[in-house]
Order: C-alpha cells, then sequence, then structure tokens
C-alpha cells in the first residue's frame, strides 16, 4: 500500500511570494520502503517571478528503509547561491551525547562534552565541565528556555519511573563584583545565603522553613554545599568554578521519592565540577 507525504515549501524573489506544493508517493514492498522512480533522482522547480529570473528548486532522491518506513523530524533550509531547499535530520541544536556505558551495577556517568556550546553574556569564559551518575534508565531531556531558571539551565535529565534532575550554571556576578574568574563557593557566602538567593530559582518558591538538611563537603580541593529540601522533594548540590555557581537538583514526587530515596541522593552527591 502507497504512502503520501505532503511538504509544503515557499519560494521567493524581489517582489513576490509563490507557494509550492509537493507530493512525494512510496511503496512499501516486502518490508522496504521504494521509490517509484527508483534510482532516478526528479528535481521540481517553479519560478519565483513574473520573468523567471529566479527559480527554487526541490530535489528528492530515494531512500530505502529496513522494515517499516519511519519519518522522523525534517528541517526545511535553504544553501547558498542557487537557493536549493534541503532537508535534513540529525541531533537537536547542543544536545552531544556525554553518558558512559553502564558500569557493574548499571550506572553511567555523565560529563559534559568540551565541545558542548554554552555560556551566558558576551565575555563569560567557557563552561568547566561537570559530571555526574545515574542509573543506566535515565535520558537527557530536552531544554527550553521557558524552563523555571530560563537560560541558565544547562542540562536536564530524567526517569518516569524516578525522578528528575536539571543543572543551573549563573554568573557569580549576581552575588558580587570582586569574586575574579576563579569563584570559591565559600568566599560567595555560606550555605544558608546561598539557598536563599538561588533555592527560589529550583523550586519556584522561597526556601524558609523548608531546609531539612545542610552538609559541607570538600573533594578535590573544592568546597559543596549539599542540601535536602522538602516540600517538595529535592536535592540540591552547589559549588562555585570560574566565574559561575554551578545548582545541581535532583527532585522527585512523593511516591518516586519513598521508592527510590537512596538512589536519588547518591545521584545528588555524584555532581562534581571537573
Amino acid at each position: 500500500m502507497g504512502t503520501t507525504t505532503t511538504i509544503y515549501g515557499w519560494c521567493s524573489s524581489s517582489s513576490s511570494f509563490s507557494h509550492q506544493k509537493m507530493k512525494i508517493g512510496s511503496q512499501i514492498e516486502n518490508g522496504f520502503s521504494r521509490s517509484k522512480s527508483k534510482s532516478r533522482t526528479r528535481v521540481a522547480c517553479s519560478k519565483a517571478g513574473d520573468g523567471g529570473e529566479e527559480r527554487v528548486c526541490l530535489k528528492r532522491r530515494t531512500a530505502v528503509v529496513s522494515g517499516i518506513s519511519l519519518i522522523s523530524s525534517a528541517v526545511w533550509g535553504f544553501s547558498g547561491g542557487e537557493g536549493v531547499a534541503v532537508v535534513t535530520q540529525g541531533l537537536l541544536a547542543g544536545r552531544i551525547p556525554g553518558l558512559s556505558e553502564p558500569d557493574e551495577q548499571g550506572w553511567r556517568t555523565y560529563r559534559r562534552p568540551d565541545e558542548k556550546s554554552g555560556g551566558h553574556g558576551v565575555g563569560w569564559s567557557p563552561i568547566i565541565p561537570y559530571s555526574f551518575s545515574v542509573p543506566q534508565e535515565w535520558e537527557e531531556v530536552p531544554v527550553s528556555i521557558a524552563d523555571l531558571g530560563g537560560t541558565e539551565i544547562d542540562l536536564r535529565f530524567a526517569n518516569s519511573k524516578q525522578g528528575r534532575l536539571f543543572v543551573i550554571v549563573a554568573p557569580v556576578l549576581r552575588f558580587a563584583d570582586n569574586l575574579g574568574d576563579d569563584a570559591k563557593l565559600e568566599l560567595i557566602g555560606p550555605p544558608d545565603k546561598v539557598i536563599s538567593a538561588f533555592g527560589p530559582e529550583v523550586i519556584g518558591e522561597n526556601v524558609e522553613g523548608k531546609v531539612l538538611r545542610t552538609e559541607v563537603a570538600e573533594y578535590s580541593g573544592r568546597t559543596y554545599y549539599q542540601f535536602e529540601l522538602e516540600p517538595p522533594h529535592v536535592l540540591i548540590t552547589a559549588t562555585a568554578a570560574g566565574n559561575r555557581l554551578y545548582l545541581f537538583s535532583v527532585t522527585a514526587n512523593g511516591l518516586q521519592w519513598k521508592r527510590h530515596y537512596k538512589d536519588l541522593k547518591k545521584i545528588a552527591e555524584s555532581f562534581r565540577v571537573v
């Protein structure tokens, strides 16, 4: 049985826009998707202006897909000079894999890739990589600038049965302008000052009366503040590096918290700036 995909394209000239609609048909036979034209490449063109000086062309090439043909996201783009519309597929912008293979306990370590883009504001240094460990069922999820924390959220992970986490990377200038480019967490302030200032960005409300536990730890000469808040159920690890403050938040609903608290705490305490 044939399948038909309708693709809409727009082509323009200096004085008008024309709307082009193209239908691409494919035929599924013996578990393979075969183009009716098989090996030929078809080019459909439409004139952008009455004089026909400019043309926009859409090229279609055949594709062979094993099993049932599955169409994922396609993004329209235009290349230079000739204005050829191109259908492309690939990773979401900024999404570079950073997970290791599972260890003997089934946990994976995420390390922020050096190649990953990021940074808040002109002139800021590159983000110093960080790492943490999660059970192998956890996966990275897209970050939206509409999320709580806005553009300062650098990463999100989640598992529907266990909980979710995110990393906020914020400039230390929000605290003081004399901390330099190698800020120390203890110079930013004591734990209560840090959680009072940044806790609301994590839970969306004032943290007064919600901090159940506060601990101070040191790893490889770097100080970390660790907090447990309730309600909501959330674990926060904070540290500073370069000219930024790092906030690592692990949260869950009531049932997830009850069933997976030990693992959630292990995730929160695994956070390191490397």
